[in-house]
């Protein structure tokens, strides 16, 4: 991890956290397991919810994941629905295949969110905004 380290509290809540489509979500992981189907190519997962990691009404967070899917399928991208997190912190998120690093970058900055994730295959960066690179891998997790 290189660039100034995350807020340890925040760290821990997106190691903690469960990523994609509902039946096919995955987690961060140090060492490789089975991958989910999905992960094969460059992909991203972004959300617009929660921007700076405060909790937003729920009408604010629908239209801004509105204008985020808006965002990703006018720059030509096919995204999928997904899910981060569960509970008070359950999140919509988009699955965006093929999504190059840049542009993921730049829809979680857009959104105000303090990191995105970014793989290729079953190798899974998470991308602080502004910040470092941890790198991972996507194992996946039979909980829906």
């Amino acid at each position: 991890m290189t660039g100034p380290t995350p807020d340890p509290e925040l760290r821990a809540a997106f190691l903690a956290t469960l990523y994609g489509p509902p039946g096919k979500r995955m987690c961060l992981s140090p060492v490789p397991g089975p991958a989910p189907r999905w992960a094969h190519g460059p992909w991203a997962i972004v959300t617009a919810w929660n921007p700076d990691a405060q909790q937003a009404p729920d009408a604010e967070n629908h239209a801004r994941q509105g204008e985020l899917l808006a965002a990703v399928t006018q720059a030509g991208f096919s995204p999928h629905p997904a899910r981060n997190g569960n509970g008070e912190w359950a999140e919509d998120s988009l699955l965006i295949p093929g999504a190059p690093l840049e542009k993921a970058r730049d829809w979680g900055e857009t959104f105000g969110q303090k990191a995105v994730l970014w793989g290729t295959d079953s190798q899974v960066n998470l991308v602080w905004l502004p910040g470092p690179v941890e790198r991972f891998w996507a194992v996946l997790v039979t909980e829906s």
